[in-house]
């Protein structure tokens, strides 16, 4: 749920090839709004990312998936002389530089960005002389900007689910917790924490009055009073958005948090996709529809005759979504594609 996928760490051997993709990425999403590119730039760093080895050429990244023609020739441009001329040009104008650093801010999006460009806001220091021109979310992205910027170790991402799951058990046993994205793939770093939270009482059939009962502020009052969550920046019935620190440690940074509350019969399904990555994500959608059945965070189902979506299928774990699509099961580690 974070504003860049980053490419991993520098222990990647394909790190800055990643890295200028994810910047051609920005480029296309933030300055030429070109949805397509965007997405495509972004697959290809992913694929990179997964690789053990160093490629040695556009060639042999041709035939990896996710890259094709294009991206390989960028790929030899940059293997040949340390730079993509693409790139280059660029960053000589200044406009399309200051929408893709305005737009690192969380909550300022390429539209904002170009508004702020626009009325000649350039840097973060002008955007710090013009609060005023911010919302709640855009002031707390650039407070904490050089913080959301780094990556969150593994360590200290473990240290947070340990507090998160003592103190929400604490409130009712029954609370199911899971930390998905990269961390539940087994990444050693992440860009911020996604938590989903549940309850076996709180199902997309109980009434109102039950469903009350679990409340995701409580949850969120219940890890302000633990000195976990220091700001936040939305809180509705199901997401909260928002940003935390290990309290013990006043020289860690502030992280950026989400939790969001499931439907208890829904929980699975959204476990499956927040957990990603995207392209396996899109792997097992495409394989669910040639199964006849459509697949999303919330539920499995069948398609009627008419391709029509049916009654959700029961799903108990992970393993029951992909049993059902007569799929080999792959661990949270495995799908790092």
């Amino acid at each position: 749920m974070g504003k860049r996928k980053a490419s991993g760490n520098a222990n990647n051997p394909n790190h800055d090839l990643c890295d200028f993709l994810l910047e051609l990425a920005d480029y296309e999403r933030n300055v030429s709004k070109n949805v397509y590119k965007y997405n495509a730039y972004r697959k290809a760093a992913e694929t990179l990312n997964t690789l053990t080895e160093r490629v040695k050429s556009g060639e042999e990244a041709k035939k990896l998936p996710g890259i094709g023609v294009k991206i390989a020739k960028k790929i030899d441009e940059f293997l040949q002389t340390g730079k993509l001329q693409k790139l280059e040009n660029i960053k000589k104008d200044e406009n399309n530089v200051a929408i893709s650093l305005l737009a690192r801010v969380s909550g300022i999006g390429p539209a904002k960005a170009k508004e702020l460009v626009d009325v000649g806001i350039k840097t973060l220091e002008d955007l710090k002389k013009h609060q005023d021109k911010l919302t709640h979310h855009q002031k707390l992205g650039l407070k904490y900007f050089d913080d959301f910027e780094k990556k969150i170790p593994r360590a200290e991402i473990a240290q947070i689910e340990k507090i998160l799951k003592t103190a929400i058990k604490k409130l009712n046993n029954s609370y199911l917790v899971t930390i998905c994205g990269s961390y539940r793939r087994g990444k050693e770093e992440s860009g911020d924490i996604d938590v989903l939270v549940t309850h076996p009482n709180y199902t997309s059939k109980t009434k109102n009055e039950k469903k009350k009962a679990v409340s995701l502020k409580t949850i969120v009052e219940c890890l302000e009073e633990k000195q976990l969550i220091t700001d936040t920046i939305s809180l509705g019935s199901t997401k909260f958005m928002g940003v935390c620190r290990l309290s013990e440690d006043k020289s860690k940074p502030y992280r950026r948090l989400d939790i969001r509350l499931t439907f208890y019969d829904h929980y699975y399904c959204a476990v499956l996709y927040f957990t990603g990555s995207d392209l396996f994500n899109k792997n097992v959608r495409a394989h669910a529809l040639e199964k006849k059945y459509t697949l999303n965070e919330y539920a499995l189902k069948r398609l009627t005759v008419e391709g029509c979506p049916g009654e959700p299928e029961k799903i108990t774990c992970e393993e029951d979504v992909f049993k059902i699509l007569d799929l080999p099961y792959k661990d949270p580690k495995d799908r790092n594609m």
